[in-house]
Protein backbone atom coordinates (compact mmCIF):
# COMPACT_ATOMS: atom_id res chain seq x y z
CA UNK A 1 0.00 0.00 0.00
CA UNK A 2 0.79 3.66 -0.87
CA UNK A 3 0.77 6.06 2.58
CA UNK A 4 -0.38 9.32 0.78
CA UNK A 5 -1.85 10.94 4.21
CA UNK A 6 -0.61 10.38 7.59
CA UNK A 7 -2.35 11.43 11.16
CA UNK A 8 -0.29 12.20 14.15
CA UNK A 9 -1.58 12.02 17.81
CA UNK A 10 -0.02 14.63 19.61
CA UNK A 11 1.63 18.26 18.90
CA UNK A 12 3.93 18.40 21.33
CA UNK A 13 8.07 17.96 20.89
CA UNK A 14 8.03 14.75 19.03
CA UNK A 15 4.68 14.72 17.62
CA UNK A 16 4.81 18.55 15.58
CA UNK A 17 8.49 17.14 15.05
CA UNK A 18 6.66 14.03 12.78
CA UNK A 19 4.41 16.59 11.58
CA UNK A 20 6.75 19.06 9.84
CA UNK A 21 8.42 16.09 8.52
CA UNK A 22 5.49 14.61 6.35
CA UNK A 23 4.38 18.50 5.77
CA UNK A 24 8.18 19.02 3.82
CA UNK A 25 8.30 15.77 2.09
CA UNK A 26 4.57 16.34 0.42
CA UNK A 27 2.92 14.14 2.53
CA UNK A 28 -0.31 15.46 3.59
CA UNK A 29 -0.73 15.36 8.05
CA UNK A 30 -3.55 15.53 10.25
CA UNK A 31 -2.16 16.78 14.00
CA UNK A 32 -3.90 16.20 16.94
CA UNK A 33 -3.99 17.20 20.14
CA UNK A 34 -6.41 17.61 23.07
CA UNK A 35 -6.56 21.49 23.06
CA UNK A 36 -6.72 24.06 20.75
CA UNK A 37 -3.45 25.84 22.94
CA UNK A 38 -1.71 22.71 22.75
CA UNK A 39 -2.65 22.39 18.34
CA UNK A 40 -1.40 26.22 18.05
CA UNK A 41 2.20 25.76 20.34
CA UNK A 42 2.13 22.51 17.69
CA UNK A 43 1.80 24.41 14.78
CA UNK A 44 3.83 27.81 16.39
CA UNK A 45 7.02 25.30 16.99
CA UNK A 46 6.63 24.25 12.73
CA UNK A 47 6.24 27.69 11.78
CA UNK A 48 9.22 28.55 13.24
CA UNK A 49 11.59 25.59 12.43
CA UNK A 50 10.65 26.41 9.12
CA UNK A 51 11.46 29.90 8.94
CA UNK A 52 15.04 29.20 10.50
CA UNK A 53 15.13 27.05 7.53
CA UNK A 54 14.22 29.46 4.85
CA UNK A 55 16.80 32.04 6.90
CA UNK A 56 19.55 29.48 6.29
CA UNK A 57 18.36 28.88 2.28
CA UNK A 58 16.97 25.46 2.70
CA UNK A 59 13.70 26.21 1.75
CA UNK A 60 11.97 29.74 0.26
CA UNK A 61 8.61 31.18 1.44
CA UNK A 62 6.84 29.23 -1.37
CA UNK A 63 7.82 26.18 0.28
CA UNK A 64 7.41 27.07 3.59
CA UNK A 65 3.97 27.95 2.73
CA UNK A 66 3.46 24.83 0.85
CA UNK A 67 4.16 22.45 3.43
CA UNK A 68 2.16 24.79 6.37
CA UNK A 69 -0.79 24.30 3.49
CA UNK A 70 -0.44 20.60 3.93
CA UNK A 71 -1.15 20.11 7.83
CA UNK A 72 -4.41 20.32 9.63
CA UNK A 73 -4.06 21.07 12.82
CA UNK A 74 -7.33 20.06 14.90
CA UNK A 75 -8.75 18.42 18.43
CA UNK A 76 -11.10 16.31 16.95
CA UNK A 77 -9.72 13.09 17.00
CA UNK A 78 -12.63 11.89 13.82
CA UNK A 79 -10.68 14.02 11.74
CA UNK A 80 -7.64 11.21 10.96
CA UNK A 81 -9.93 8.86 9.52
CA UNK A 82 -8.90 9.43 6.08
CA UNK A 83 -5.88 8.59 6.94
CA UNK A 84 -3.39 5.54 5.37
CA UNK A 85 -1.90 5.02 8.93
CA UNK A 86 -2.33 6.99 12.09
CA UNK A 87 1.61 7.47 13.72
CA UNK A 88 0.44 8.12 18.00
CA UNK A 89 3.01 9.92 19.46
CA UNK A 90 1.50 10.82 23.24
CA UNK A 91 3.20 10.50 26.36
CA UNK A 92 5.05 7.78 27.63
CA UNK A 93 2.42 6.26 29.67
CA UNK A 94 1.00 2.64 29.39
CA UNK A 95 -2.80 3.19 29.83
CA UNK A 96 -2.93 6.35 27.91
CA UNK A 97 -1.50 4.74 25.03
CA UNK A 98 -3.90 1.68 25.47
CA UNK A 99 -6.87 3.91 25.31
CA UNK A 100 -5.65 6.46 22.73
CA UNK A 101 -5.16 3.08 20.28
CA UNK A 102 -9.04 2.29 20.99
CA UNK A 103 -10.10 5.40 19.79
CA UNK A 104 -8.17 5.73 17.23
CA UNK A 105 -9.06 2.16 15.52
CA UNK A 106 -12.47 3.57 16.59
CA UNK A 107 -11.68 6.72 14.09
CA UNK A 108 -10.35 5.14 11.20
CA UNK A 109 -11.33 2.53 8.43
CA UNK A 110 -10.27 -1.27 8.46
CA UNK A 111 -7.23 -0.84 6.77
CA UNK A 112 -5.66 1.80 8.15
CA UNK A 113 -2.01 1.47 10.16
CA UNK A 114 -1.45 2.18 13.39
CA UNK A 115 2.08 3.17 14.46
CA UNK A 116 3.67 4.34 17.70
CA UNK A 117 6.39 6.30 18.45
CA UNK A 118 6.97 4.83 21.90
CA UNK A 119 10.74 4.46 22.90
CA UNK A 120 10.23 2.02 25.59
CA UNK A 121 6.91 0.01 25.85
CA UNK A 122 6.47 -3.56 24.27
CA UNK A 123 5.27 -3.18 20.46
CA UNK A 124 4.08 -6.51 20.82
CA UNK A 125 1.50 -5.51 23.71
CA UNK A 126 0.75 -2.38 22.43
CA UNK A 127 -0.37 -4.34 18.85
CA UNK A 128 -2.58 -6.92 21.25
CA UNK A 129 -4.63 -4.86 22.26
CA UNK A 130 -5.90 -3.83 18.99
CA UNK A 131 -7.87 -5.49 16.81
CA UNK A 132 -5.61 -5.14 13.74
CA UNK A 133 -2.00 -6.44 15.38
CA UNK A 134 -0.85 -7.09 12.17
CA UNK A 135 -1.18 -3.74 10.92
CA UNK A 136 0.79 -2.47 13.84
CA UNK A 137 4.02 -1.32 14.21
CA UNK A 138 6.50 0.84 16.71
CA UNK A 139 8.00 3.95 14.26
CA UNK A 140 10.51 5.17 16.97
CA UNK A 141 11.40 8.85 15.79
CA UNK A 142 14.82 10.85 17.39
CA UNK A 143 15.01 14.23 18.42
CA UNK A 144 14.76 16.70 17.11
CA UNK A 145 12.38 14.81 14.47
CA UNK A 146 13.70 17.47 11.28
CA UNK A 147 17.08 16.90 11.96
CA UNK A 148 17.81 13.65 12.94
CA UNK A 149 18.40 11.29 9.94
CA UNK A 150 17.08 7.90 11.74
CA UNK A 151 13.78 6.28 12.52
CA UNK A 152 13.71 2.79 14.44
CA UNK A 153 11.13 0.36 13.35
CA UNK A 154 9.81 -2.19 15.12
CA UNK A 155 8.13 -5.31 14.20
CA UNK A 156 6.04 -7.04 16.85
CA UNK A 157 5.23 -10.48 17.09
CA UNK A 158 2.65 -9.99 14.64
CA UNK A 159 3.72 -6.98 12.35
CA UNK A 160 2.98 -8.32 9.05
CA UNK A 161 5.47 -8.06 6.24
CA UNK A 162 3.62 -5.55 4.42
CA UNK A 163 2.62 -3.26 7.35
CA UNK A 164 6.78 -3.30 7.45
CA UNK A 165 7.34 -2.80 3.64
CA UNK A 166 4.87 0.22 3.92
CA UNK A 167 5.99 1.98 6.41
CA UNK A 168 9.87 1.39 5.66
CA UNK A 169 9.10 2.91 1.94
CA UNK A 170 7.72 6.42 4.26
CA UNK A 171 10.66 6.45 6.82
CA UNK A 172 12.50 6.67 3.34
CA UNK A 173 10.09 9.64 1.90
CA UNK A 174 10.57 11.12 5.11
CA UNK A 175 14.48 11.37 4.04
CA UNK A 176 15.05 8.97 7.48
CA UNK A 177 17.16 6.15 7.45
CA UNK A 178 15.09 3.10 9.07
CA UNK A 179 16.54 0.04 10.36
CA UNK A 180 14.44 -2.71 11.45
CA UNK A 181 14.53 -4.34 14.70
CA UNK A 182 12.73 -6.72 16.88
CA UNK A 183 10.78 -5.89 20.09
CA UNK A 184 12.48 -5.81 23.04
CA UNK A 185 13.37 -3.42 25.78
CA UNK A 186 14.58 -0.28 24.69
CA UNK A 187 14.91 -1.42 21.01
CA UNK A 188 18.50 -1.21 19.79
CA UNK A 189 19.77 2.51 20.15
CA UNK A 190 18.34 3.17 23.86
CA UNK A 191 19.36 -0.31 24.29
CA UNK A 192 23.15 0.55 23.63
CA UNK A 193 23.00 4.08 24.43
CA UNK A 194 21.55 4.28 27.76
CA UNK A 195 23.97 1.76 29.44
CA UNK A 196 26.57 3.54 28.49
CA UNK A 197 25.59 6.44 30.10
CA UNK A 198 24.92 4.96 33.15
CA UNK A 199 28.42 3.13 32.82
CA UNK A 200 29.96 7.02 32.76
CA UNK A 201 27.64 7.80 35.71
CA UNK A 202 29.51 5.22 37.77
CA UNK A 203 32.65 6.29 36.53
CA UNK A 204 31.64 9.50 37.85
CA UNK A 205 29.99 8.59 40.94
CA UNK A 206 33.55 6.65 41.77
CA UNK A 207 35.67 9.67 40.98
CA UNK A 208 37.45 8.34 38.42
CA UNK A 209 37.67 11.84 36.29
CA UNK A 210 35.72 14.64 36.97
CA UNK A 211 32.43 15.55 34.29
CA UNK A 212 34.27 17.61 32.33
CA UNK A 213 37.29 15.33 31.63
CA UNK A 214 34.39 11.98 31.20
CA UNK A 215 32.84 13.50 28.38
CA UNK A 216 35.87 15.31 26.94
CA UNK A 217 37.43 11.71 26.66
CA UNK A 218 34.30 10.32 24.93
CA UNK A 219 34.22 13.41 22.63
CA UNK A 220 38.20 13.00 21.47
CA UNK A 221 38.32 9.21 22.09
CA UNK A 222 35.47 8.00 20.17
CA UNK A 223 34.41 11.03 17.84
CA UNK A 224 30.96 11.52 20.14
CA UNK A 225 29.40 15.41 19.33
CA UNK A 226 28.43 15.51 22.84
CA UNK A 227 29.72 13.27 25.85
CA UNK A 228 27.54 10.88 28.23
CA UNK A 229 27.31 13.08 31.01
CA UNK A 230 26.12 16.25 29.02
CA UNK A 231 23.72 14.31 27.09
CA UNK A 232 22.32 13.12 30.19
CA UNK A 233 21.98 16.37 31.08
CA UNK A 234 19.76 17.58 28.46
CA UNK A 235 17.78 13.77 27.77
CA UNK A 236 16.49 14.39 31.88
CA UNK A 237 17.90 12.59 34.39
CA UNK A 238 14.50 11.45 35.42
CA UNK A 239 14.20 9.92 31.51
CA UNK A 240 17.46 7.93 32.47
CA UNK A 241 16.33 6.62 35.56
CA UNK A 242 13.45 5.45 33.91
CA UNK A 243 14.98 3.87 31.34
CA UNK A 244 17.56 2.23 33.13
CA UNK A 245 15.14 0.52 35.41
CA UNK A 246 12.46 -1.06 32.47
CA UNK A 247 16.10 -2.47 31.13
CA UNK A 248 17.01 -3.86 34.73
CA UNK A 249 13.12 -4.98 35.43
CA UNK A 250 12.85 -6.46 31.34
CA UNK A 251 15.86 -8.03 31.56
CA UNK A 252 17.03 -9.16 35.03
CA UNK A 253 20.09 -8.66 34.56
CA UNK A 254 22.28 -6.63 36.86
CA UNK A 255 24.30 -5.09 34.40
CA UNK A 256 21.48 -2.76 33.75
CA UNK A 257 21.47 -1.52 37.43
CA UNK A 258 21.26 2.07 37.41
CA UNK A 259 23.67 3.86 38.84
CA UNK A 260 23.89 4.82 42.72
CA UNK A 261 24.18 8.21 42.17
CA UNK A 262 21.89 8.18 39.46
CA UNK A 263 18.91 7.53 41.88
CA UNK A 264 20.71 10.62 44.24
CA UNK A 265 20.72 13.17 41.81
CA UNK A 266 17.22 12.47 40.47
CA UNK A 267 15.57 12.36 44.65
CA UNK A 268 17.69 15.33 45.39
CA UNK A 269 15.50 17.32 41.75
CA UNK A 270 18.86 17.56 39.98
CA UNK A 271 17.25 16.83 36.33
CA UNK A 272 19.68 17.78 34.22
CA UNK A 273 18.91 20.99 32.32
CA UNK A 274 15.44 21.33 32.73
CA UNK A 275 16.08 21.54 36.70
CA UNK A 276 18.93 23.79 35.88
CA UNK A 277 21.31 21.39 37.21
CA UNK A 278 22.43 18.21 36.48
CA UNK A 279 26.52 17.19 36.04
CA UNK A 280 27.01 20.86 35.04
CA UNK A 281 24.98 23.93 36.48
CA UNK A 282 22.64 26.08 33.61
Amino acid sequence: MSINKVGVIGAGLMGNGITQACAVSGIDVVMVDINDAAVQKGLNTISGSLDRLVKKEKMNAEQKAAAMARIQATTNLADVAGADIVIEAATENLDLKLKLLKDIEAAVGPDTLIASNTSSISITKLAAATGRPDKFIGMHFFNPVPMMALVELIRGLQTSDATHAAVEDLGRRLGKTPITVKNSPGFVVNRILCPMINEAIFAYGEGLASAEEIDEGMKLGCNHPIGPLALADLVGLDTMLAVMEVFYEGFGDPKYRPAPLLKEMVAAGYLGRKSGRGFYQY
